[in-house]
């Protein structure tokens, strides 16, 4: 059946907004900016500053939950039917998950290309999977085993194009190293965060945009908090900024106002976290969640592309292997084979209740997965 204008417009609208998340935030932290007190210049690296415009970028979801909610008072909408019930607080332990997550990740990102931070992302598969057996009694099926075997493949071999890749003074190979172990540590932190929503989120039937928002006013307001201790705490090695603290925020400010140009890619990162989150949602409801697994392993070939484009990375071939090897794992993972497979043994498409199967025991997404 052929899509609407509306469903190519929140297709593409979520395939952009997921590669502009990802290219903004590697954008900010090209810059080289002198800090406050005349401190010479240095490279933009806030890691834990862009986690706080991320989860603002969240936050701002629940803006749009009520403006469809005063909407549907008007039109009536069932996904906007009122809903049972909860305690906010059940969304804290998530919150915590991805605060910790995402800001690991956005110190990886400082040390590692961006078309390497997006593919390894796919990691999430491997710990999620083995979790949900562990932790939620699910029996997962052979090709579920066989997506996992193959993201390990496909991981070992984009970390083998990092390691033969061109290094410049900006990423060295040891940092390389390093970063790419710290985004694969990450998705275990977003796996147990995958888990704790399924078991205790979503049987309470709540929203997706008010999940996101919530989420991101827990981590909005806790990690806000934390930029106080982190001006005071040293990093070594780990800090970007002259005081060689965990986090200065000061000194990012004091570079974004002699280079304004970090301030639009910070503001980049914040709206599209927003928009990113909408349109997955709308395109999970208007078409189906397989849809939104193949539009977010499409966003990794447009951010490699446009990172070689830009130069801010060399070309590998083995890159590309990786990248088809993870994309045959999360096919495999997430039942995106089964379409295929229906039609040559039946010859008719696919029924539409396989089309919206739950990632941890097929293709359900995370409340928030954007990050």
């Amino acid at each position: 059946m052929a899509w609407t204008k509306y469903q190519l417009f929140l297709a593409g609208l979520m395939l952009v907004t997921g590669s502009i998340n990802t290219l903004s935030a590697k954008w900010a932290d090209n810059f080289v900016a002198q800090g406050c007190g005349g401190s010479k210049e240095h490279s933009f690296q806030h890691p834990f500053l862009q986690a706080v415009g991320m989860f603002l970028g969240e936050f701002s979801c629940l803006a749009a939950f009520y403006l469809l909610r005063c909407r549907a008072a008007r039109h009536p909408d069932a996904s906007m039917d009122p809903q049972q019930p909860f305690n906010p607080l059940l969304f804290l332990p998530p919150a915590l998950c991805d605060m910790t997550g995402t800001s690991i990740m956005y110190v990886a990102l400082n040390m590692t290309s961006a078309s390497s931070f997006q593919m390894l992302r796919g990691a999430v598969i491997i710990f999620t999977g083995l979790f949900s057996v562990a932790f939620l009694g699910r029996r997962l099926a052979l090709s579920q085993w066989l997506g996992i075997l193959a993201t390990i493949a496909g991981l070992v071999v984009v970390g083998l194009a990092d390691l033969l890749s061109k290094h410049d003074d900006q990423h060295k190979l040891s940092e390389v190293i390093t970063g790419d172990l710290l985004i694969i540590m990450a998705q275990i932190i977003v796996s147990i965060q995958m888990v704790l929503e399924e078991k205790f989120v979503y049987r309470h039937n709540v929203h997706p945009l008010r999940a996101v928002g919530t989420e991101g006013l827990f981590g909005f307001v806790i990690l806000s908090l934390l930029l106080v201790p982190m001006y005071y705490i040293p990093a070594g090695s780990f800090s970007g900024s002259p005081r060689g603290t965990l986090e200065d925020a000061l000194d990012a400010f004091c570079q974004v106002g002699r280079q304004p140009l970090i301030a639009l890619a910070l503001l980049g990162n914040i709206s599209s976290i927003a928009f990113f989150n909408f349109a997955g949602i709308s395109v999970t409801k208007e078409l189906s969640a397989t849809t939104r697994m193949v539009l977010d392993s499409l966003r990794t070939i447009v951010i490699w592309a446009l990172s070689l484009a830009l130069g801010w990375e060399a070309f590998h071939p083995l890159q590309i292997l990786g990248f088809l090897i993870l994309l045959t794992g999360t096919a495999l993972y997430n039942g995106l084979h089964r379409p295929l497979l229906t039609r040559l043994a039946r010859g008719r498409p696919l029924a539409e209740e396989d089309e919206h199967e739950r990632l941890l025991g097929g293709s359900r997404t995370p409340i928030n997965d954007a990050s």
